[in-house]
């Protein structure tokens, strides 16, 4: 995974943290602060979105930018599926919309998609 310092439509610091705050795209739901994920760039299949009760969503979708998150104390909200192989998928822990992104249940690393949340200056 590298590190995409450029970035300008996201908004990056040069160390590539998140310079605005991460909020769930379909309510008012903040899921990060600023300055607590890292911008990377790899392939991940994460299923369509889709509500809690709606099915588990057999699409998928390769996304390739993400915020990585080192530590599960940095969320603000976030909700958290039954175990799928080796991960968990993540959502929003209130209206419960996800995938937003998935915990490495190997590495207890996180990562959030860059395109399935919105990103609020603060």
């Amino acid at each position: 995974m590298s590190t995409n310092e450029g970035n300008i439509n996201i908004g990056t610091y040069s160390d590539g943290r998140n310079k605005e705050k991460i909020f769930c795209s379909f309510c008012p739901s903040k899921i990060l602060n600023a300055e607590t994920a890292v911008f990377v760039t790899m392939e991940f299949a994460l299923p369509h979105i889709h509500s809690k009760g709606e099915g588990e969503g057999n699409q998928q979708e390769t996304i390739t930018e993400y915020w990585y998150i080192e530590d599960m104390f940095a969320f603000e909200n976030i909700g958290v599926s039954h175990t799928v192989g080796n991960i968990k998928y993540l959502a929003c822990a209130d209206c419960e919309r996800g995938p937003v992104g998935w915990h490495d249940l190997a590495t207890k690393k996180s990562y959030i998609a860059v395109s399935r949340v919105k990103h609020v200056k603060f």
